[in-house]
C-alpha cells in the first residue's frame, strides 16, 4: 500500500503574510511604501539595490539599443517604472525580457519621443526567444528531398518571418526617425545549426510566401505560388511559378525550408513565426 502524501505546510500566520506584502511593496516602490517595522534600513538598502540592479543589468543586456537610446538618466527611470508597476507572470529570469516587452506594449507613453520603442523592444527580444526556443528540426517529420512544387513545403520551426512598421534593424542613437517609412521592414530570423541566431532582410514576395506557408501548410508549393500570383495580380503565372520555385529551392538550401511534409503525417501547426503585431 503506497505511503500517504505528506501533509501540506500550514499557511503562514496572517501577520507574517502582511509583513511579506509590506516588504515586497516597499522593495518595488520604497518611495511610496514604508518598510515593515523592525528592519534596519541599512540592511534593506542593500537588498533594494541588489534586486533592482540585477533586473536593470539583465534588461540592459537584452535591450542594448534601447539602453543606449535612453541614456544613463532615462534608462533607470524606465526600468524603475517596470519594476514598480508590472506584475510578472513567471519567476524565470529567462522570461523577464518578455515581461519587459509586455510592459512596453501596454505603456505607449513610456518614451513619447521614441514612438518605435515597442517594436524595437520586440526586435531585441525575439533574438533571445529563438535562442532559447526548445524547437528542433530533428523532431519534425519531413522529406528533405521532396518536390517543393508538387508537395507541401515545410518551413523550419527555427525560421521566423518578422514584419515591422519601423526599420528596427537600423535604429540607434544615430538613427531615430520621427516617423516610419512608407514600406514595412520585412526580416527573417533564423537559428543556424551552430546555435547562432541571424537576421536577414526579406523581399515582399519571400515574406508573403513564408506567411502563406504558415497559414495553409497543407497546400503544395504550386498551389501556394498560384494563389500568390493571383494576390499579386500577375498575368504571367508561368513565369511567377518559375521564379517562386527557384525561391523555394533557395530557401531549402539555406535551411529555411526543411523539405516537404511527409505523406503519412498530418499537417503541422503554423511555424513559430513572430511579428511585432502579434
Amino acid at each position: 500500500m503506497p505511503a500517504p502524501d505528506p501533509p501540506l505546510p500550514a499557511p503562514p500566520p496572517a501577520r507574517l503574510r502582511e509583513q511579506q506584502f509590506e516588504l515586497t511593496h516597499h522593495l518595488r516602490d520604497p518611495g511610496a511604501n514604508a518598510a515593515p517595522p523592525g528592519i534596519e534600513d541599512r540592511r534593506l538598502a542593500i537588498y533594494r539595490d541588489l534586486l533592482f540592479n540585477n533586473i536593470q543589468d539583465l534588461l540592459a543586456a537584452n535591450f542594448p539599443v534601447i539602453r543606449q537610446l535612453l541614456g544613463d538618466e532615462r534608462w533607470p527611470q524606465l526600468v524603475r517604472s517596470f519594476y514598480r508597476e508590472h506584475r510578472c507572470q513567471t519567476p524565470l529570469f529567462t522570461q523577464i525580457a518578455r515581461e519587459f516587452l509586455r510592459f512596453l506594449e501596454t505603456h505607449e507613453d513610456a518614451a513619447p519621443d521614441l514612438p518605435f520603442l515597442a517594436e524595437l523592444a520586440h526586435y531585441e527580444w525575439v533574438e533571445l526567444a529563438l535562442q532559447i526556443s526548445e524547437a528542433s528540426t530533428a523532431d519534425v517529420d519531413h522529406d528533405p528531398d521532396g518536390d517543393l512544387l508538387e508537395a507541401a513545403p515545410l518551413v523550419s520551426p527555427l525560421a521566423w518571418p518578422l514584419a515591422y512598421q519601423w526599420p528596427v534593424h537600423r535604429l540607434g542613437p544615430d538613427h531615430a526617425p520621427p516617423s516610419p517609412p512608407e514600406t514595412p521592414t520585412l526580416l527573417l530570423l533564423r537559428r543556424e545549426p551552430d546555435g547562432n541566431v541571424r537576421f536577414s532582410e526579406l523581399s515582399p514576395l519571400a515574406f508573403r510566401l513564408l506567411q502563406r506557408l504558415g497559414e495553409a501548410p497543407e497546400l503544395s508549393g504550386r498551389a501556394q505560388l498560384q494563389a500568390l500570383a493571383l494576390e499579386a495580380g500577375s498575368a504571367e503565372v508561368a513565369a511567377f511559378l518559375e521564379q517562386g520555385g527557384a525561391l523555394l529551392e533557395q530557401m531549402r538550401a539555406s535551411g529555411v525550408i526543411l523539405g516537404t511534409l511527409s505523406v503519412a503525417r498530418e499537417s503541422p501547426p503554423a511555424p513559430n513565426a513572430t511579428s511585432s503585431g502579434t
